[in-house]
């Protein structure tokens, strides 16, 4: 009997070790890649040249003149060769008749074989990542531009066009964010210039090729197969994405809230499909859980598709396109949290998308928090703190609004979703979800800055948040770091309370904030009162029916804040 218990208490050692390091691993993962994107390591060196002062640059003003309506793009893979042969139609209206040319982002090293205005040979100057067209009539409002083109694109930023090998057969794909659509497409490379596309994606029949909106026809001609891809919904540049390779697929039916039928579909390398199956099939029910909170999906009339692609430092929201790196699908749902990212990006980035890259924290900050309330819908609050402790930092390193070289880093991701967070808690629920769908209403297919948000918060919510944003988005940097300690006497029957707080960080003078208090009772018998801290240093007075044993600030953990009690 002895022996057997021992036998018993080894076995269930063993179970835990193996139960904790199953989770251990687990938690790594889910920490070295939180959302399955670590744009900001892998390609900073690429992205330095883009920091917001340079993207101002990069799109000169002229090309406010511009507006795009739609894009026809040919593309015509050469794999062997790695080159591709383009030939875009850009429909746009002129908002500066007397524009002497119009400006498209375009990269020198391809060889440009024609230009045309409404049909017509027109002069050009393609100087490092300008296609200037020169413009003879002024009289016009309109106007189609044709680039015929050919060569090998670079691969810049994250890697935007991409020729690269599957276990011998090719793969294709592009991944154009923050402004690299330009490396293989003549356009306007700005996020608020949205339009419509036609995609035309030629390659050899043994590849599936797939871009943005609904496939409207496949053709076969000269053993090539040709995929047209139209979208229904505007799109911004970089989120316009050929992949094409040998992939194997799934699909699903998800039916919306608004009763249309969503088309779903997932593609995956042949050797990875089982693993794909198991790690996207549960998209129905993330799609079922946003539109509880946020509202229908955006992009009803199109789909929802997943691809694996072999771009190995995350995943990208390519718009109804999300593509995933092939190292995070395992077919073990390690990267769950990733892909809830990417579909709530449909929403938050791709329906509203930012105004400039000042902005981008209203994507991503957006869509870090939305993968926050997915779990408090579906396991409650102690999910949601659990969720944003494991996004907790310090964020030195800029701010949030105009993050600079930061522009993919922990700070927007992170400290963005902080911000929504503790917006909530200033605001209060009603106020805080009722300007999530107000803010879709208004700017959903369009876009919207830093400031418009701000301005319809205020309006929502009748409260003046010029503070909370100065100190969380435009000025403030780092996080609140409050030093407290208190001290307690008895006065007659009750018990009277002092509460010192002093804030000690350098990244913002005086944050301003509401703040629970929770009092700890013999018996684990507790409340919680709030204040607001608004100095440097202040004294709070309570008067208590008992004396606490212990006191808690911010016990639900709503602030992006740090606790230091001298009373230890």
């Amino acid at each position: 009997m002895q022996k057997r218990n021992i036998a018993y208490l080894v076995v269930s050692f063993l179970i835990c070790l193996f139960i904790v390091g199953v989770y251990s691993i687990y938690d790594f993962l889910q920490n070295r890649f939180p959302l399955g994107i670590s744009k900001g390591v892998s390609v900073a060196l690429q992205l330095k040249e883009f920091s917001n002062d340079k993207l101002e640059e990069y799109n000169p003003k002229t090309q406010r003149s511009v507006d795009v309506m739609h894009y026809t793009i040919k593309i015509n893979l050469d794999t062997k060769k790695k080159r591709i042969d383009g030939d875009v139609t850009i429909s746009m209206k002129l908002n500066d008749k007397n524009a002497e040319s119009i400006p498209l982002n375009f990269y020198d090293n391809m060889k440009v074989k024609l230009v045309q205005i409404n049909g017509i040979d027109a002069d050009y100057g393609l100087d490092d990542k300008i296609l200037s067209i020169q413009k003879k009539n002024k009289d016009l409002d309109s106007i189609e531009v044709r680039v015929v083109y050919s060569g090998t694109p670079k691969s810049l930023g994250f890697g935007s066009f991409n020729f690269e090998t599957h276990q011998n057969h090719p793969f294709v794909y592009s991944l154009n964010e923050p402004v690299f659509a330009s490396t293989w497409l003549p356009c306007i490379d700005l996020p608020d210039d949205k339009a419509q596309v036609d995609m035309f994606i030629t390659n050899d029949t043994c590849c599936v090729s797939l871009s943005n909106g609904k496939l409207v026809d496949t053709k076969i001609t000269d053993g090539k197969k040709t995929y047209h891809w139209k979208t229904i919904y505007p799109i911004s540049t970089y989120l316009i994405a050929i992949y094409s390779g040998k992939y194997k697929s799934f699909s699903q039916k998800y039916l919306s809230i608004t009763k249309d039928s969503l088309d779903l579909a997932y593609f995956a390398f042949e050797s990875d499909l089982e693993n794909a199956k198991k790690d996207f099939g549960d998209h129905p029910e993330y799609l079922k859980v946003f539109e509880e909170i946020f509202g229908a999906y955006p992009f009803i009339k199109e789909k929802y598709f997943v691809a694996e692609i072999l771009w190995q430092s995350g995943a990208m929201e390519h718009q109804t396109l999300t593509g995933v790196g092939s190292i995070f699908v395992g077919g073990h749902k390690f990267f769950t949290d990733m892909l809830i990212h990417e579909l709530a990006h449909h929403w938050w980035g791709n329906a509203v998308g930012p105004k400039t890259w000042k902005d981008i924290w209203l994507n991503e900050g957006f869509a870090t928090y939305s993968v926050a309330l997915y779990w408090e819908k579906k396991a409650g609050p102690r999910a949601l703190q659990s969720t944003m402790s494991g996004r907790f930092g310090s964020f030195e390193n800029g701010k949030l609004y105009n993050p600079g070289d930061a522009l993919f880093g922990n700070l927007v991701y992170s400290k963005g979703a902080w911000v929504l967070h503790m917006l909530r808690n200033e605001v209060g629920d009603t106020n805080f979800f009722k300007t999530l769908h107000e803010y879709l209403r208004l700017y959903k297919y369009g876009n919207a800055s830093t400031y418009d948000f701000k301005k319809l918060c205020e309006k929502v919510s009748g409260r003046n948040l010029t503070q909370f944003f100065d100190q969380w988005v435009f000025n403030g940097e780092g996080i609140i770091e409050l030093a407290y300690d208190w001290s307690s006497e008895l006065k007659g029957a009750d018990f009277s309370l002092v509460l010192n707080t002093e804030q000690l960080q350098n990244g913002y003078d005086i944050y301003k904030f509401p703040v629970g208090v929770k009092f700890i009772y013999e018996g684990d018998e507790s409340e919680v009162k709030t204040l607001r801290i608004t100095e440097r240093q202040q004294r709070f007075s309570f008067t208590l029916k008992r004396k606490p044993k212990e006191i808690l600030l911010d016990p639900d953990k709503w602030l992006l804040a740090t606790f230091e009690s001298r009373n230890d």
